[in-house]
């Protein structure tokens, strides 16, 4: 088998077997928002699959959840129309993330925190406020799941196979 067949065969095989796990176990231990970690896995591997980069990926995405529950918090606070709200929150956070990201570069994954605040937005803006607790605790415990074991996990798994054909 060339080099590219065994890379695909093996990359499947991990990716068959290693994703489907942590969706059976996230259920398990009480994680309802087990499909983040599918995302944040594919930021982690669209950057490269570095290891040396994975916490800071995992510090943007959990920067990121505590400005879904931030936000979710400040838009439902705010006494303006629904399309105001979100539009001034999106605006401030967006623009504040950003350059926040940016003091910190060597620490925090800019990328990470917007995607991270995106995938909490659309957790807990629809869920009633008093969800987004429990909500934020399972969004970034399934982040982390991501990147360690979805991310790193396959990377490693994968390399071991192919180390053994």
């Amino acid at each position: 088998m060339n080099s590219r067949k065994k890379e695909v065969w093996t990359l499947a095989f991990s990716i068959a077997l290693l994703p489907p796990l942590w969706a059976v176990l996230s259920g398990h231990i009480g994680v309802t928002t087990g499909a983040v970690a599918l995302i944040c896995a594919g930021v982690y591997s669209a950057n490269g699959n570095k290891t040396e980069d994975a916490l800071k990926i995992l510090i943007g995405f959990w920067l990121g959840d505590v400005w879904a529950w931030i936000a979710v918090h400040v838009m439902a606070a705010l006494p303006l129309p629904a399309d105001l709200t979100l539009f001034l929150t999106l605006f401030f956070m967006g623009g504040l993330a950003v350059l926040l990201g940016s003091l910190a570069p060597r620490f925090i994954y800019t990328p990470a925190w917007l995607c991270g605040w995106a995938i909490g937005l659309t957790i807990m803006g629809p869920a009633p406020l008093s969800a987004s607790g429990s909500y934020f605790l399972q969004i970034g415990a399934a982040m982390a799941a991501g990147i360690l074991y979805v991310g790193i996990g396959v990377d490693r798994f994968q390399k071991f196979l192919m180390s053994k054909m």
